[in-house]
């Protein structure tokens, strides 16, 4: 789609962010309505986790990376597509002039957002040629968040981070910037600024709305024998056999070692990959480069997530994000999966995850006490109040779970898996776990019926 020249009616002088949305709503103020109506600006959405009806997101997700938006609102809204988002309480959703419109249509590929600071614009930006050089995003503009989410380049996903931007076929054989180059949005259709696709994080039960079978036949080979495999394998898992394949992506958190001036400053504090291990405001990290998968039973919304305020067990692992299929669920398929594994503050005496309050006054970065910041977080966070839960005084870390369902970096049609990667001695599949008695190809009664 050819994009349209904006300098002739766009004019300065631009010098905020909320001034430059001013320019794009004397056109576009039906499509900034339309943004208020998704999860890019609400951070939640209508849903169902475990039977209840619930508007959940982002802004009340717990995870395992900096374990809640709340509280932190004015770090993490560095990702917001708003402007001044500093509590999600007292942020007024129905403001349409605090959009931000540059961070998505930006294609100078020079906007970015100043840290902590509600979601503003970076100083010294030329805001005026930002504006007037606006269009379809690209990969960069989705990038900005999804690749740096998680406090930094592939930390979270696994499968998005910055080799994206321009990858080559090795690493993604539709985005190959000399292949077919295709944008986001080439799979994630939009309409109405709704744009298909979810992550189990956020949207537990949601759909995704599309599927390879969007551009590929259900029975793409010409071996019968693989496209019977199509109805209990889902295509990622032969054509994504390894996620991470230029950056090391995080594996593992544990805050419970955090705070720990001497060990930030080991010889001996960077990985293989040049990764810090340690830093004593987060704790300890693992990571991994050309990741081998992990496998599960999936179907499109099926799905569970743990909710704030819940009971929890702290001698088990809480999966905080999960898929929920089994081997009995006709429609479900073995899928790839980033787990990503944590250590993280819940409160003792309640039995309940902690939403600490990490940065800004009072915040475990910078006054590393976590009893300061238990009790400024579970303060700060709406479910909290609500549930009437406040902080005991009592403190302990427990072991999370946080499944990434793994979609991007596919590989070229020769670099897909082979049929002893599966099912040979030393095949990848957990064939147990999945719920089989044993290799199916070894034994057909153990097929999935």
């Amino acid at each position: 789609m050819a994009q349209v020249d904006h300098t002739s009616f766009i004019t300065g002088p631009i010098t905020s962010g909320p001034e430059a949305t001013q320019k794009c709503l004397e056109c576009h103020e039906d499509q900034a309505m339309d943004f208020m109506k998704t999860s890019h600006w609400n951070w939640a959405l209508e849903q169902e986790v475990h039977g209840k009806e619930v508007f959940r997101g982002k802004r009340d997700a717990i995870n395992n990376f900096c374990t809640s938006v709340s509280a932190n609102e004015i770090f993490c809204s560095g990702c917001h597509a708003g402007y001044g988002m500093e509590d999600v309480k007292t942020f007024d959703f129905t403001d349409k002039t605090k959009i931000d419109c540059l961070v998505c249509h930006d294609n100078t590929g020079t906007y970015k957002k100043a840290a902590g600071t509600g979601g503003m614009p970076a100083s010294n930006l030329d805001l005026l040629n930002i504006a007037q050089n606006v269009g379809m995003p690209v990969r960069d503009n989705c990038g900005t968040c999804h690749f740096f989410g998680g406090g930094g380049d592939a930390v979270k996903h696994g499968d998005l981070d910055s080799s994206m931007s321009y990858p080559d076929r090795a690493t993604d054989v539709h985005m190959d910037a000399d292949g077919p180059d295709f944008q986001c949005q080439e799979c994630h259709k939009t309409a109405n600024h709704q744009i298909t696709g979810n992550s189990l994080g956020v949207s537990p039960t949601g759909n995704s709305h599309f599927g390879c079978t969007q551009c590929h036949e259900a029975a793409p080979h010409a071996e019968s024998r693989l496209n019977d495999h199509a109805e209990a394998v889902a295509c990622q898992t032969c054509h994504i056999p390894y996620f991470a394949k230029n950056i090391a992506t995080k594996m593992s958190w544990d805050w419970s070692t955090a705070g720990d001036d001497a060990k930030e400053h080991a010889a001996d504090n960077k990985d293989k990959y040049g990764k810090h291990t340690y830093v004593k405001k987060k704790g300890t990290f693992e990571y991994g480069k050309m990741v081998q998968p992990e496998y599960a039973w999936y179907q499109d919304g099926a799905a569970d997530a743990y909710l704030p305020g819940e009971k929890m067990d702290p001698s088990k692992v809480t999966k905080l994000a999960y898929p929920t299929s089994t081997i009995k669920d006709k429609e479900a398929k073995i899928y790839p999966f980033k787990v990503h594994r944590g250590q993280q503050i819940y409160d003792k005496n309640h039995k309940v995850f902690i939403t600490a309050k990490v940065y800004g006054n009072g915040g475990y970065w910078k006054d590393f006490d976590w009893d300061k910041a238990a009790k400024l977080g579970m303060e700060e966070n709406p479910i909290m109040i609500e549930k009437g839960l406040k902080y005991s005084g009592e403190y302990g870390f427990a072991p999370t779970e946080m499944y990434w369902r793994i979609n991007h970096m596919v590989s070229p049609a020769e670099d897909a898996l082979k049929c002893l990667d599966c099912h040979g001695d030393n095949g990848r599949m957990d064939w147990k776990a999945l719920g089989y008695k044993g290799d199916p190809m070894s034994n057909k009664k153990w097929a999935r019926k």
